[in-house]
């Protein structure tokens, strides 16, 4: 049996991998919501409660840790959520797998990040993610912590789902809070989920963390043309919003702030090298355009029910 926190596009992806697998999973979120399966068992749980969350894992070969609190929740809730997968999975002798990102970091000369990268980020988002990890580390059990960089795939909060669709829908420009010609790596939800159940079940993985296996980096200029080709919908004229726009909107309203902190990511070049995991597992990325397809069908699918 495995466990599956948070039923986000990630979690729910490793979900349906691991019940077309034959194996049983058991979704904990606060709704008990997450994707149907005869599989698949979905359990309204808090997963900041160790003794529920313990109770929950009893037996359990994997937990997913595929939670994703809102940014201005982090501080409050992530410690707690990751004290109690860690407690959990430690009673349950199981391992622990983490979805990760490239926010521990920081800013790096040039841009390109490996493995080796040194965790040395100053921001607080990037302290939390540091710290979850070493805390981890820490705990004596089997952990890996799959990172990756800015997501594109159905359901997931991305620069296409708050830059790009609301210009698209409302025929206007997208302005886009970084330099737009600047490359960036992408990395696609089903790939993060493909990998972390394939390093959860190597022990050559454990103790590490691994980036996810994703295409070679692109502008926001050109994902935006790729997708709209993708969606088959008229190219969408994309700007870059000038930098001190969001940073002082962060002064007022506290989700500008806490995108500001992050910024750094999309006003240089931001290259996450993947190429570890994809020779010693295996694996490689989907086109990107794949991704953006499924992205394209997936907002047209949600714009359709609210019709």
């Amino acid at each position: 049996m495995h466990v599956v926190v948070g039923s986000g596009p990630i979690g729910s992806n490793v979900a349906r991998i691991l019940a077309e697998q034959g194996e049983q999973v058991r979704m904990v979120t606060r709704s008990g919501s997450g994707p149907e399966h005869p599989l698949v068992e979905r359990v309204a749980a808090d997963a900041s409660d160790a003794t529920r969350l313990t109770e929950l894992t009893r037996g359990a070969e994997v937990l997913y840790n595929c939670a994703n609190p809102k940014y201005t929740e982090w501080a409050d809730k992530w410690f707690p959520m990751n004290d109690a997968m860690i407690a959990a999975t430690k009673a349950a002798g199981a391992v622990y797998a983490i979805t990760g990102n490239l926010y521990g970091y920081g800013p790096q000369p040039g841009g390109r990040m490996t493995e080796d990268t040194p965790l040395a980020a100053t921001g607080r988002k990037g302290r939390i993610r540091i710290k979850m990890w070493k805390d981890a580390l820490a705990s004596g059990v089997r952990t890996v912590e799959a990172r990756a960089s800015d997501y594109v795939g159905a359901g997931a909060v991305s620069t296409i789902s708050t830059v790009l669709l609301p210009a698209i829908n409302s025929g206007r420009a997208a302005w886009a809070p970084g330099d737009v010609d600047a490359p960036h790596t992408f990395t696609y939800t089903g790939d993060m989920a493909r990998t972390l159940v394939t390093l959860a079940r190597d022990e050559r993985a454990y103790g590490k963390a691994w980036h996810v296996p994703s295409g070679p980096a692109v502008s926001m200029r050109e994902l935006a043309a790729r997708y709209c080709t993708a969606a088959g919908v008229p190219q969408v004229t994309v700007r870059s919003l000038p930098r001190f726009v969001m940073r002082t909107a962060g002064l007022v309203v506290p989700i500008a702030r806490e995108v500001a902190e992050m910024d750094y990511q999309f006003y240089a070049p931001f290259l996450m090298d993947s190429s570890r995991t994809e020779k010693t597992f295996g694996l490689a990325p989907t086109d990107l355009d794949v991704a953006l397809r499924e992205t394209a069908d997936a907002a047209e699918a949600t714009a359709a029910r609210r019709m």
